[in-house]
């Protein structure tokens, strides 16, 4: 299969058994996924999703509304639903993974054998901080600086700061422009993580992602903060197979 600049696939797995979707954090790109596919093994065929406005595809403008942004995501996933297939979002990626999975499922086309979702709250709840549309440069970047997650050198680097800074602030406008609309629960299986010591998203507001789903919720605390998906991910790939197993 040909994959394109939406749904990449740095190792394909023709005789993997499961496709595996995955969607980046805020200012994140497909390569925070590199190794998953190693990590996962030979059942596995690992898909990051690259976003506008990132990595290979910097020259593209990042999409700012999240339901704009969820339709494209579903749009593209479609091509490639061939096979029994999983999705892992993590922060932002979770919560596009959730409204992607909303598109596809209303469209008709199968959902996930799982769904996994990692440090975003339930859609239905506020955030817990303020929001940073609107904010100046200045403001944002020390703002993003004490989320933890993105790398010195990027941040010391008024150069490498400023070529991301659109990205930066679409995405963050698809978090905190956020608005929720009821919908039915979904028909698939969600496995929510947590960090305990993520201050953001503590795991009580992952245990509300349980109305979104007709199964029971299973939920994973992590010992970590916001970005599990860097410190831990050994343990969360080890999860991800457990449950993806079942």
């Amino acid at each position: 299969m040909k994959f394109n600049q939406w749904i990449t696939c740095p190792e394909p797995k023709p005789e993997a058994d499961l496709r595996l979707f995955c969607l980046p954090f805020a200012g994140g790109g497909a390569s925070i996924y590199r190794a998953w596919s190693h990590g996962l093994g030979p059942k596995y065929e690992v898909c990051p999703i690259q976003l506008p406005g990132r990595e290979n595809r910097a020259g593209t403008s990042a999409v700012s509304d999240s339901k704009h942004l969820a339709e494209m995501i579903a749009s593209q996933m479609s091509l490639y639903l061939d096979k029994p297939y999983l999705v892992y979002g993590h922060s932002m990626g979770g919560l596009l993974a959730y409204e992607a999975l909303k598109q596809l499922e209303n469209a008709g086309h199968a959902l996930p054998k799982t769904a996994f979702i990692g440090a975003h709250r339930a859609p239905h709840l506020p955030p817990r901080r303020s929001s940073m549309i609107g904010l100046s440069d200045h403001d944002f970047i020390q703002k993003i600086s004490s989320f933890g997650g993105f790398e010195k050198e990027v941040l010391d680097s008024q150069e490498l700061i400023q070529f991301i800074l659109p990205t930066l602030r679409a995405d963050f406008s698809v978090c905190d422009g956020y608005q929720y609309h009821p919908y039915q629960p979904l028909d698939c299986p969600l496995v929510v993580f947590s960090g305990t010591d993520d201050p953001e998203v503590p795991p009580s507001d992952m245990d509300e992602w349980g109305q979104h789903s007709i199964y029971p919720l299973q939920h994973i605390s992590l010992p970590a903060g916001h970005f599990f998906l860097k410190t831990h991910a050994t343990m969360l790939q080890t999860h991800i197979r457990q449950f993806s197993q079942r």
